[in-house]
């Protein structure tokens, strides 16, 4: 197609758009929805998530059975399972990266998800062994332990991405949550432990309680517009100073959003919300817009615009975000108070 060029990397990989299919269920369960999202124009798609429970319990599975009567009989050893844990659990998910892979010809991402110590380095060498292009890792852990204090955690973490990028060759992203006392720290120490890229932000599925019930309730909601400004305001600042890719994530749904991120340093934009709304064909719908803006605006390709509207050239980055936290507040109207009711002039 001509027109501006939308080709972009990430984590070394070459794609031809910026479009990401994010990590989500509905998206990446079916091969025959992958087919759709890349005849629509996905990138790339990240697979739905592997979790670390999962992995712990294949692993905990195989070894009762390869150890059960081991000191038996020895006709008993014909009765053991392989070598391996492929046969469990875990196989299926590989087994989804090798359907994946040769029914499309674009990138496809695995998904890991925990943030405790486990068999992370183990399940990196299968999934790299089933043709995955590159993992992602979920980070997401809602700490509760009193006891353990915030660095503890960050080492853990660092910790765990060391060694499934010492386990693997493909490349690793790490998917962050944006709760770090120094976000830029941890991204430094991620970076030093191997990871080729960051996905900015996870969200945390809040539950919901049902009064009536007493009981516990999922509430899932969809990302909207209002979660871009995380990752925009990060990226921003991160872009230039850590040498890595970045993938924003979180409320994408126009082409204007992929230009948005795009101009602060972004390599890759995760669209899920938006396809889980206007289905696979919306793809085409924000490349369009996407193309459309470029064209407008007379721009050849989306590396002229990658990190224009970063701060990595501003020499004092903290100075300012509060000079722009200070225009936010002081840009809200004044607000008159009538009786019970707020009158905004």
């Amino acid at each position: 197609m001509s027109g501006p060029d939308l080709s972009t990397t990430y984590l070394g990989l070459p794609l031809a758009s910026p479009l990401v299919v994010g990590a989500a269920a509905p998206l990446s369960a079916e091969p025959d929805t992958i087919v759709r999202l890349a005849e629509q124009g996905a990138a790339a798609v990240v697979l739905h998530s592997l979790f670390l429970e999962q992995i712990e319990h294949d692993w905990q599975e195989w070894h009762h059975h390869h150890t059960h009567g081991s000191e038996s009989f020895a006709e008993s050893l014909t009765f053991l399972p392989r070598t391996e844990p492929g046969h469990l659990g875990v196989e299926g998910y590989l087994r989804e990266i090798e359907t994946a892979r040769r029914r499309v010809d674009i990138p496809i991402i695995a998904s890991l998800n925990g943030a405790e110590a486990g068999h992370w380095a183990d399940t990196a060498r299968a999934i790299e062994t089933s043709g995955a292009s590159a993992i992602e890792l979920n980070l997401y852990a809602v700490p509760t332990d009193r006891d353990r204090t915030a660095g503890e955690l960050e080492v853990q973490q660092v910790e765990i991405v060391r060694s499934i990028c010492a386990a693997t060759s493909v490349p690793v992203a790490v998917k962050l949550s944006p709760y770090y006392t120094n976000l830029s720290h941890m991204a430094h120490a991620l970076q030093e432990a191997g990871a080729r890229g960051l996905v900015l932000f996870n969200r945390f599925y809040q539950p919901d309680i049902a009064i009536e019930t007493l009981e516990h309730q999922p509430n899932l909601l969809l990302s909207g517009p209002a979660d871009m400004r995380l990752p925009l305001r990060w990226i921003a600042l991160l872009h230039g100073r850590v040498s890595i890719d970045f993938a924003a994530s979180g409320g994408l749904s126009h082409g204007t959003d992929l230009v948005r991120m795009l101009m602060v340093g972004a390599s890759v934009t995760m669209v899920v919300a938006a396809l889980l709304r206007h289905g696979p064909g919306h793809l085409r719908t924000m490349e369009s817009e996407l193309r459309r803006w470029l064209e407008e605006h007379h721009y050849g390709s989306i590396q002229e615009l990658r990190g224009c509207m970063s701060q990595q050239r501003c020499p004092e980055p903290e100075a300012f975000e509060r000079a722009q936290y200070r225009r936010a507040v002081s840009s809200y109207p004044a607000v008159l108070w009538e009786s019970d009711e707020a009158i905004v002039p």
